[in-house]
């Protein structure tokens, strides 16, 4: 999640592309609602980095001593478990010891230029996508390229963790689908069947209108949720390749085939849980939960708003077909996985702790655990996943083309200072179309030069 004006300053600053690969994330932008002033290292990230006591550098041998490990979960919630859980399976693996650095989705993301440029840790949380490339190509990201080939780790995410030189940048460890959830028992109680085609979503809509229901949860306080909704759409009305060339900056945005996605989404929001711009997808999640909404697209992780023994209970649809010549074989499917710092203090121990990380061994222990995810190893144990899991892992590997999401495909600057102020004004004003493709069109001008 940028800081506006701090990202726009230092994107300014940037030299041309030297190197090459990666950075992106689902919170990215998350609560990046409004413009700060420019951060100075001193501060939550500051004192990241690794201790250089015991530490190996680079010298290709055993590793040793200790790797520093920049997490973007902190908070005692499922994702800060599945991480200690993580580490402490490593360091009983190696032998070595983790030295984790945690702080919250946002603050991480807010700091991460400032905490790229000063004593970065020396494996740190990050994500696939044009971000992650934004970054290596400035020489801010470590090459990884002798991590891989991973064992059980197979082309579509070599090629999604390479930069634009062809070597590696990254490691994945799980993705995720974003897909219409609903609650099942809900939906035979009311005699709801999922539609196959936007029509018949429609006409779904109305009738949960007519029932007293939103038919959509719906939030965009935190700034990226909302996003998804622009990427399907544009997915399902002008196909993968003119949306991934849209993210590009070479697509204008003023265009028909834009204007054409925000027309269809003003019908959309008809349908969509009111005031979103002041709740967060939690509480969203909440009224589907409650069974106050009928459907929320969002990405598969909404599933664990539900109670443990509740989730069972939650069902998925992919998000139909508006046209019949392009199809609905297009989805956000966000990679998350680890970066190593461009100069860590201990190379050789960061690339080992990276090549335990997406493993099957680390897979089925954290899968063990309790804390199962749809895994980026095709050899790890599926069967501790939970039933809507295991159904959206089929359900990636069905699909033709995979987009990382507005705020990974994109320009970070592009995405923060630009897309989310927009949508956030179309939400509030979804009349003007025209003066807002115009709008974003000449601020991308000003930034994909």
């Amino acid at each position: 999640m940028p800081n506006f004006e701090s990202e726009a300053h230092y994107l300014a600053s940037l030299t041309p592309p030297s190197v090459a690969a990666g950075v992106g994330r689902r919170n990215f932008l998350k609560g990046a609602a409004g413009a700060g002033a420019a951060l100075t290292l001193p501060g939550l990230l500051a004192a990241c980095g690794g201790d250089d006591e015991g530490s190996s550098g680079g010298s290709g041998g055993a590793p040793t001593g200790t790797v520093s490990f920049g997490s973007n979960e902190a908070g005692g919630d499922v994702p800060q478990m599945r991480r200690d859980a993580l580490v402490a399976a490593y360091e009983k693996e190696s032998g070595l010891k983790v030295a984790v650095n945690a702080v919250d989705h946002n603050t991480f993301q807010e700091n991460i230029n400032n905490y790229l440029q000063g004593n970065p840790d020396d494996v740190f949380s990050w994500f696939a996508g044009y971000r992650m490339q934004f970054f290596a190509e400035r020489g801010l990201i470590g090459d990884v390229s002798d991590v891989w080939p991973i064992d059980g780790v197979g082309e579509a995410f070599q090629k999604a963790s390479t930069g634009s030189d062809g070597k590696q940048y990254f490691v994945p460890d799980s993705n995720y689908p974003w897909v219409v959830l609903y609650r099942k028992s809900f939906w035979d109680e009311r005699g709801y069947t999922a539609p196959t085609t936007y029509d018949e979503m429609i006409t779904l809509a109305q009738q949960m209108k007519t029932d007293g229901l939103n038919p959509f949860a719906f939030a965009d306080k935190q700034g990226w949720p909302a996003m998804g909704t622009f990427d399907i759409l544009n997915m399902r009305i002008n196909g993968y390749d003119y949306h991934v060339s849209l993210m590009a900056g070479e697509e204008a945005w003023d265009s028909t085939e834009v204007k054409n996605v925000f027309d269809q989404w003003r019908e959309l929001l008809e349908y969509a849980q009111p005031d979103a711009l002041g709740r967060d997808w939690e509480e969203a999640a909440q009224s589907l939960v409650a069974n106050k909404s009928g459907m929320y697209y969002l990405g598969l992780f909404a599933f664990e708003q539900f109670p443990e023994d509740e989730r069972d209970d939650v069902g998925f649809f992919n998000f139909p077909e508006i046209d019949s010549s392009i199809g609905a074989d297009a989805i956000d499917a966000p990679i998350d996985g680890y970066c190593m710092a461009a100069d860590p203090d201990n190379e050789d121990a960061a690339k080992d702790f990276l090549k335990f990380i997406p493993s099957k061994e680390a897979a089925d222990t954290l899968s063990e655990a309790g804390y199962p995810l749809i895994w980026a190893n095709s050899n790890a144990d599926l069967s501790s996943l939970q039933p809507i899991q295991q159904e959206a892992a089929e359900f990636i590997a069905q699909q033709s083309s995979i987009a990382q999401f507005l705020d990974r495909d994109t320009r970070p600057d592009f995405a923060s200072t630009v897309m989310i102020p927009s949508i956030q004004e179309f939400i509030k004003n979804p009349d003007d179309v025209e003066g807002l493709t115009k709008k974003i069109e000449e601020q991308k001008k000003s930034i994909f030069v």
